[in-house]
């Protein structure tokens, strides 16, 4: 599918009755829940981290099933695909700060973050100058621990991290809150 450009290039600004679907990666690694975050690209993210952070997701129409939809954001956005991984396990609807609504998975997997490509779009840059360049929608991947999650990942998406906690719970059932 041909890329579509960042979320504010695709539909104009997320607000309310803007709705994403998004997937939420975990693992257990030494007894401890891990999860797959994704790092905005472009130059409004390039310098920022704590709370910049989300899951792979992105806007879907209303004749779509949004777990086919938050599959297909997360290929585009990661290059992995999640075909075949096993369960998705729904984590709810969150309504973020600005009023996008977001309906989540997650799902047992495990990437590299050094394979991650993700898809492109365009930007005038600087603005005003005239020039138009390409950036990746995705600039990187982690896996963080539930407690480093929690501080990188947007806010509003926190809902999220703690609905997988309940659902897979932390290191051998527990997981600080960090």
């Amino acid at each position: 599918m041909a890329a579509r450009g960042s979320p504010a290039q695709r539909s104009g600004p997320e607000g309310p009755g803007s709705r994403s679907a998004g997937l939420l990666p975990f693992r257990h690694r030494h007894g401890v829940l891990e999860v797959f975050l994704v790092h905005p690209g472009g130059p409004f993210w390039a310098r920022r981290d704590a709370g910049a952070w989300s899951l792979a997701k992105g806007e879907y129409g209303p004749a779509e099933d949004p777990l086919e939809a938050a599959k297909r954001e997360f290929q585009e956005e990661t290059g992995f695909s999640a075909e075949g991984e096993g369960e998705f396990l729904p984590l709810g609807e969150i309504r973020q700060p600005g009023g996008k609504q977001v309906t989540a998975w997650a799902f047992r997997g495990d990437f590299d973050p050094a394979l991650l490509r993700s898809n492109r779009f365009t930007l005038e840059w600087p603005p005003r100058s005239g020039r138009l360049r390409e950036f990746p929608e995705v600039d990187r991947g982690a896996w963080f621990t539930l407690a480093e999650a929690r501080r990188r990942v947007n806010p509003g998406q926190r809902p999220l991290l703690e609905a997988l906690h309940r659902l897979v719970g932390g290191a051998a059932g527990s997981e600080g809150a960090g």
